[in-house]
């Protein structure tokens, strides 16, 4: 038996031992976490929204301009301009364009989103772009971060309920706290692959509503393409439900230039691009994926196509005009021509980007009423999208975000 003087200085050494293991382990953590490759810098204090603009200014002159590539539309929540370029997030006064806040990550963005005055920001990783942060618009705060398994890429969209982040090959819908809802597509969990309903489908465009989720996807095996119909919110995330599914018939329905363009809680939009000898068209159908209606166009849609919400109403920018959808049945209401981009409201009308400025267009009839002169440094004519806080005046082309007042 060993000496008790002996036992305890060995007691001490393997002591010592561990907690020199601890610390090598900690710091080893510390170096290689995400705490230590993120900065953030919220706002003292929350930015506050200015006054909804009454009167149409006469007119409009560049404020700032800042890099913007991250995102696919002008980004404005909580009183404040989103910017997403390289792996930070910034939340900008929207007069001056200085820093109101900023979230960076050493790894790159894949997209940036905004809905109920939050911010989406998703990051690449050796997993594709698993790494989701929100943060509140207005002070920049993280309020919950999400990690799974993404495709290299996703497309961001929101619909007033949900996020969803599309991929080629995958798809996950989110909601307001980042909890996923749904997972489409490829799994990597081996359980999980037996509860979808197809498999090696490529995922082609998608869309959604509060209830009603639609993807174009081509699928081994099939002759064209498929318009599928979920629940954005089933009871088992990894168990779609789907309302409808079939191989689409229509004209251009084999093309890798259709899109969802629109979905309501009772209908869909699809662009099918047509044939030699079939006219482009827009095709109608239900929450379950039937055909209720088809409207044809007279010239095909540019690769440029983007849909904007203005309250309830569907807005589809073609390329070089914009068409209003009727949102109960999404038949085309108006057409504007002549645009370089999606509409946003202001003061009651609808601004629309044009050659030579902003067109005032009325949302009821589409007419053009007057325009708003504005001088566009270097534009090459890359799509715009259009947002507003107050008076000032968003405009997102070329990978940057310009502010007009």
């Amino acid at each position: 038996m060993l000496a008790p003087e002996r036992r305890t200085r060995a007691d001490i050494q393997a002591a010592v031992a561990i907690a020199v293991v601890v610390v090598i382990a900690i710091a080893l953590v510390w170096v290689y976490s995400d705490a230590r490759r993120t900065v953030s810098e919220p706002a003292a204090q929350a930015a506050t929204a200015p006054v909804t603009a009454t009167a149409l200014p006469q007119q409009l002159r560049e404020l700032w301009h800042q890099p913007d590539e991250a995102t696919t539309r002008a980004l404005a929540s909580g009183g404040v301009a989103i910017t997403g370029s390289g792996g930070t997030v910034t939340g900008r006064d929207p007069r001056t364009g200085e820093q109101l806040w900023k979230y960076q990550r050493d790894i790159p963005l894949c997209g940036v989103e905004s809905q109920f005055g939050t911010v989406v920001a998703t990051y690449r990783d050796q997993r594709g772009c698993s790494q989701t942060t929100l943060l509140a618009a207005d002070t920049g705060a993280r309020r919950t971060a999400r990690s799974s398994y993404m495709d290299d890429r996703v497309k961001l969209s929101v619909d007033g309920t949900y996020t969803l982040a599309l991929g080629p090959d995958r798809l996950e819908m989110w909601r307001s706290d980042l909890v996923r809802t749904l997972e489409y597509g490829y799994v990597d969990a081996p359980v999980n692959v037996r509860t979808q309903p197809r498999k090696d489908c490529a995922l082609l465009s998608g869309a959604s509503s509060t209830t009603r989720l639609a993807v174009l996807e081509r699928c081994p095996g099939e002759t064209a393409d498929r318009l599928t119909v979920l629940n954005p919110a089933p009871k088992d995330n990894s168990v779609p439900e789907e309302y409808g599914s079939h191989v689409l018939t229509e004209p251009g329905a084999v093309s890798d230039k259709a899109r969802v363009i629109a979905v309501s809680d009772n209908r869909i939009a699809l662009y099918l691009p047509g044939t030699d000898t079939e006219a482009p068209q827009f095709a109608i159908y239900d929450q379950n994926a039937n055909s209720v209606a088809v409207h044809r166009l007279t010239a095909p849609l540019t690769d440029d196509i983007m849909t904007t919400r203005v309250g309830s109403a569907f807005l589809v920018f073609t390329g070089n005009s914009v068409i209003a959808l009727n949102t109960t049945t999404f038949d085309p209401v108006w057409t504007a021509s002549d645009a370089l981009g999606t509409p946003a409201l202001l003061a009651g009308q609808l601004l629309m980007p044009v050659a030579d400025g902003l067109a005032v267009v009325d949302p009821a009839t589409g007419a053009q009423t007057t325009r708003i002169p504005v001088s566009r440094a270097e534009y090459h004519g890359e799509p715009i999208s259009l947002a507003v806080i107050g008076n000032t005046v968003l405009e997102r082309r070329g990978g940057d975000l310009y502010a007009l007042g």
